[in-house]
């Protein structure tokens, strides 16, 4: 018998939730069915297979994580936000590691553009106007950013600095400052031309 209320967001939330559980790569159709004790087949009116169900999942695991940047960094500018914004993504990667994981999932274009993902980009980009970066050079920190935090968060996660001192929150707290000071000091800062002219 068909649960009464499966609807594909309610699907997709407990799919997330499955996710934090078990591993984002172990989430599929069959998996979820299980936990709502019904068939896989009357999950397919909702969801087209495991691939669209990790796609909305994803959805919502980025959705949330633009909420809480949004949050953090409301009315911080400069290290503090850069520190807000990197903090929010370390801790929602330690609350809801599942969660996490989908918000690195492949998304098609389609999907991706009407993802909260460029909504990410867009706060990354208005925190470093306080750095005074132009372009190319705000593209190059933008994608920095996400490198070190997710390089970092994604080592973290998988007990990669868990054997050695100090603390890993020692290094995440460090590595903040590094960064702040990097932007601060941004290399190769495009000087204004020089008239070359013999007048």
């Amino acid at each position: 018998m068909v649960r009464v209320g499966l609807n594909a967001e309610r699907l997709a939330r407990a799919g997330a939730e499955l996710a934090d559980e078990v591993g984002f790569e172990h989430v599929t159709v069959s998996a979820l069915a299980r936990r709502f004790d019904v068939k896989v087949a009357s999950l397919y009116s909702h969801v087209k297979n495991s691939h669209d169900l990790k796609t909305r999942i994803a959805l919502v695991a980025l959705a949330e994580l633009a909420d809480r940047a949004a949050e953090a960094l409301a009315g911080r500018s400069g290290k503090d936000a850069l520190t807000a914004l990197g903090n929010v993504y370390r801790d929602y990667a330690r609350e809801h590691p599942g969660r996490y994981a989908a918000t690195q999932f492949r998304l098609d274009p389609e999907s991706a553009l009407a993802s909260d993902g460029p909504r990410h980009s867009r706060m990354t980009r208005a925190l470093l106007r306080g750095y005074d970066l132009t372009e190319p050079d705000q593209t190059h920190a933008v994608r920095l950013l996400g490198s070190v935090f997710h390089g970092y968060v994604s080592l973290e996660l998988s007990g990669g600095f868990s054997h050695s001192a100090p603390d890993s929150g020692e290094t995440w707290a460090r590595t903040l400052e590094v960064l702040d000071a990097l932007l601060r000091n941004w290399p190769g800062q495009s000087a204004p031309p020089t008239d070359r002219s013999t007048g």
